[in-house]
């Protein structure tokens, strides 16, 4: 078997080694899957739950661990490891093992249809069967691990292939998963490069994938091709802006945090500003100000370094070409733009301006720690540019006059925006979180729509054989006549006739 070598991205060394994992041995962890599923969910809420909420424990104890492993394969600082990964697992098992119970409870339908009347409607939820998550490299606990949870509480056997750049993490939490009384077979991770992931795709009941959208794209067709759903969290261009009215030291403060924040490989970080002429000078000051003090380097433990390393190899060359040709463009840079030559994949905190919309980066995901802020005449001239675009992940927009950003916010094209704040929705564990447009995805993670759509639903009708007067006992045929006839009158109720 062929093994893939994982790097640290901050120094280029070699840390581990993982499988390249054939089709077959895909096959073979779904017969496992499968064949371990059934007891796992007759295990019921209650005895999920306990698995779920001791792995949330497991969490808690591993913290020096997970962080460890978080930052040797990814490159980002403690600070990002600790505050999007480590807390965001702990909370989410808790999350899940207390709110799968109520959002998959069974609910009682009531109709107005007097061919039911009577009888006892009920909506209900069953695990899918088999699920499988293709995780990204940028968040190998949070999204790569993060989508498995809430499909294990609903029921189902998980398989999960992470990223081939970033697959430590989930080998860890598997690890965990074993120690905290997950049945064998129930969770699987299956490490591989892109024909893993295919072949996994070919094996399983539904798909949830993360990552570009040309991928996702791939992994919709192949799900299509097998008629399974599939969920996708694709690209984003998160816009933010910045009214007249705003508190400029509390936007530069988020502009400078989210555009850099895991440097800048987020899906929903800020990737583009536009501000208000009458503020944007002052602005700009602030924002490069924040941006020039950042310290980047390799991490080491708490408090080391603000901005970490890029973490795949290919993206340093998209965001120096975004850069580059912004510059050759007209751009100017007020902090980095320049390509470091050093050991490791590098690129500075950048803050652009005189940038416009014939520019790659300010329409293309760039990914990485670049922040292009652009002046606009007035809100309608932000809204209008930041709606130009093929993604609708996320956006926010920041004014001291709330009813006036709230409605500005409402105007834009964006499955999540937030007023006066930024990427903190994503915490909210009861807030659905997804893509507007389709380049940015279709479906849910979080909220009730992040555990139904890893279920079938079923609909019961129960009626009581003993009822006379329902339209279909048959012995009873003038009580059917009466009947029919009480159902034309109400049908009829109320129409005028000529």
């Amino acid at each position: 078997m062929t093994t893939i070598a994982v790097e640290n991205p901050a120094t280029g060394r070699v840390i581990g080694t993982v499988p390249d994992l054939s089709a077959d041995h895909v096959a073979d962890a779904a017969r496992r899957a499968r064949a371990a599923q059934p007891a796992w969910a007759a295990l019921g809420f209650d005895g999920r739950a306990q698995v779920l909420r001791r792995m949330q424990r497991w969490i808690v104890d591993h913290t020096d661990e997970l962080i460890a492993t978080i930052c040797a394969e990814t490159g980002k600082t403690y600070e990002d490891a600790l505050l999007a990964e480590v807390s965001y697992g702990a909370a989410a098992f808790g999350f899940w093992a207390k709110q799968a119970p109520r959002y998959l409870a069974e609910t009682r339908i009531r109709s107005s249809q007097p061919l039911v009347a009577g009888k006892r409607l009920v909506q209900r939820y069953r695990p899918l069967g088999l699920v499988g998550v293709i995780g990204p490299w940028n968040y190998p606990l949070t999204n790569s691990f993060g989508d498995c949870i809430p499909a294990l509480a609903a029921g189902n056997a998980v398989l999960l292939k992470p990223s081939e750049i970033t697959p430590l993490t989930s080998l860890l939490l598997a690890e965990g998963l074993a120690a905290c009384g997950l049945p064998d077979g129930v969770f699987g991770v299956v490490t591989g490069r892109g024909e893993t992931g295919a072949a996994l795709v070919d094996e399983v009941d539904m798909v949830m994938f993360t990552g570009s959208t040309a991928t996702g794209r791939r992994v919709a067709a192949r799900a299509a091709e097998r008629l399974i759903p599939a969920s996708l969290e694709l690209g984003g261009k998160d816009p933010m802006i910045v009214l007249a009215d705003a508190d400029l030291e509390r936007a530069a403060t988020h502009a400078a945090y989210y555009a850099m924040f895991n440097c800048g490989q987020t899906c929903i970080s800020i990737e583009r500003c536009y501000v208000e002429e009458p503020v944007y000078a002052e602005f700009v000051e602030l924002v490069s100000a924040k941006v020039d003090a950042l310290r980047q380097g390799v991490p080491q433990g708490p408090g080391s370094v603000d901005v970490g390393s890029l973490t795949f190899p290919p993206q340093v060359d998209v965001i120096d070409r975004h850069v580059s040709e912004a510059l050759a463009a007209g751009a100017q840079a007020l902090t980095g733009g320049v390509r470091p030559e050093r050991p490791g994949y590098w690129y500075p905190p950048t803050v652009l301006v005189d940038v416009d919309h014939s520019m790659a980066i300010m329409r293309e995901e760039t990914f990485g720690p670049t922040l292009p802020i652009m002046a606009v005449r007035d809100a309608d001239e932000a809204v209008r540019l930041a709606n130009d675009s093929e993604y609708g992940l996320c956006a926010s927009v920041f004014g001291r006059d709330l009813a006036r950003a709230e409605d500005v916010a409402r105007r834009l094209e964006a499955g999540a925006v937030t007023v006066n704040d930024a990427v903190v929705n994503y915490t909210a564990l009861e807030l659905p979180m997804g893509g507007a447009k389709p380049a940015s995805g279709i479906g849910r993670r979080h909220g009730r729509e992040g555990i139904v759509k890893y279920c079938r639903q079923q609909s019961l009708l129960v009626s009581r054989w003993h009822l006379r007067h329902d339209v279909h006992t048959y012995p009873y045929r003038a009580a059917r006549s009466r009947f029919l006839a009480r159902v034309l009158g109400v049908l009829n109720r109320g129409r005028r006739t000529t």
